[in-house]
């Protein structure tokens, strides 16, 4: 245990100081809510914690369009068979979805035993200005995914355009065979340098953290979880047996792995997830983890990981299929098997395409809700702990995405064993982040030196 919490060096780990940060941001937040300082809270919390939890936010996702774009080239490139390409993202797909169908079918069920809402009392609270969303045809998000503009799919984020851009490209390099090599080397060096650069913005990890959790807990407290209680404790315990129980059952039966090792292994990203509430953000970490402390190939993980954070919404689907039955109790509206059925599939179908970012899963809820006709106001009830549960769910999230990973990876010979086993394998220690000064100074006489 103790060599799990240390380096090489003998020092915490980074995920331990991670831990560490999160716990002393959390007791802060609580302290600080409860004294109610207005100037404290006002230029400490709202002035420099948010700066800092936004910076390390902007730094995560900063990394996250280039490092999809090089590490899905050199994928596709090595994978090299087209068809290989295709297993790889129907699997991917199919355990995607299949993982979401049964994280909301659990939900609703567990929602319908427990029964949150009923007897609630509305009683201050503000229903107004809750706006619904239309859900798109099938054939609208299908049409979506490609793009346009590829430079405005890369500048506004578009995950789903990027990806399917880039396995274009990476299909046309394969194509031109030889004359592909020195651009293959340029994204495989490339690639290299931005987990490089990962490396570097998760040094800054636990001050990222410490700010961002600080913040969260200062300013939503406790007390807000009192009117709507029973719907948390639902809604939490879904979301939890779905990541112990429901997952770690897929990776066992499906790729015959240690769930434990699993679950020591993705800590990090699920500990990024839960600051940053983003599965986008969390992109260059889940990488990191599936590729270097799982031994995933390269050639799966550059596309199931950015194909899942965008499609994969297990921690979402959970929290509307929860939100339903709560919203149909405080209503005293009965939706039946029809309705709940129109639920789950409502909840797969938005699943794809949906932006994986803070608070979409709100967005979400109002087209499931519109179609079952419950009043869409309703949303009102949940906003005020939504924030702190959007934390939870993109923790589970990020964590299907890497378990679809694994599976896949295992299922195509695609993954290294030893690796898997290896506890110290992956593990950032500070002779990751050392500039060997004889590399400094080859590298700035080659700077200097003139042009022949």
């Amino acid at each position: 245990m103790g060599a799990a919490l240390r380096d090489s060096d003998g020092k915490l780990s980074l995920t331990t100081r991670i831990m560490i940060a999160m716990g002393a941001g959390l007791v802060l937040g609580v302290i600080l809510n409860i004294a109610g300082i207005e100037a404290i809270n006002t230029h400490l919390v709202g002035g420099f914690f948010g700066m800092v939890g936004r910076m390390f936010v902007n730094a995560l996702q900063m990394l996250v369009v280039p490092l999809v774009f090089f590490s899905l080239i050199c994928g596709v490139a090595g994978i090299g068979d087209i068809r290989i390409l295709g297993r790889v993202g129907g699997k991917s797909f199919g355990l995607y979805m299949a993982t979401t169908g049964t994280a909301i079918a659990v939900a609703i069920l567990i929602a319908l035993l427990v029964s949150p809402g009923d007897g609630f009392v509305m009683e201050g609270i503000d229903t107004s200005g809750v706006t619904g969303r239309e859900a798109p045809s099938v054939w609208e998000t299908f049409a979506a995914i490609v793009p346009r503009n590829p430079v405005a799919a890369f500048s506004g984020g578009e995950m789903l355009q990027i990806i399917f851009y880039t396995i274009v490209l990476g299909i046309a390099v394969l194509m031109l065979g030889e004359r592909s090599k020195t651009f293959v080397e340029a994204c495989e060096y490339m690639n290299e340098l931005m987990m490089k650069v990962v490396q570097i913005v998760m040094a800054f990890a636990p001050y990222g953290v410490f700010c961002l959790i600080a913040k969260t807990f200062t300013e939503q407290g406790i007390g807000l979880f009192m009117p709507v209680i029973a719907y948390v404790l639902v809604l939490v315990g879904a979301l939890l047996l779905h990541l112990f129980v429901t997952l770690m059952l897929f990776l066992k039966l499906f790729a015959g792995l240690n769930p434990i090792t699993f679950l020591q292994k993705i800590r990090p990203a699920q500990i990024f997830a839960f600051s940053t509430a983003s599965s986008n953000a969390t992109i260059p970490v889940t990488l990191r983890c599936v590729t270097e402390r799982m031994g995933v190939n390269n050639s799966v993980a550059s596309f199931s990981v950015p194909f899942g954070a965008t499609i994969n919404m297990d921690g979402t689907a959970i929290m509307q299929g929860v939100a339903t039955v709560f919203l149909a109790n405080v209503y005293g509206i009965d939706l039946g098997l029809g309705g709940y059925l129109t639920v789950i599939a409502m909840a797969v179908l938005a699943s794809i395409g949906t932006a994986g970012v803070p608070g979409v899963g709100l967005v979400m809820l109002t087209m499931v809700l519109g179609q079952v006709g419950l009043p869409i106001e309703g949303i009102a009830l949940i906003l005020g702990v939504d924030r702190l549960m959007d934390m939870i769910r993109t923790a589970v999230n990020i964590t299907g995405d890497a378990v679809v990973s694994t599976i896949v990876a295992k299922t195509e010979g695609q993954m290294d064993l030893a690796i898997y086993a290896d506890p110290n394998a992956g593990v950032i220690t500070s002779d990751d982040l050392h500039i060997d000064e004889e590399a400094e100074h080859v590298l700035a006489d080659a700077a200097h030196k003139p042009a022949e």
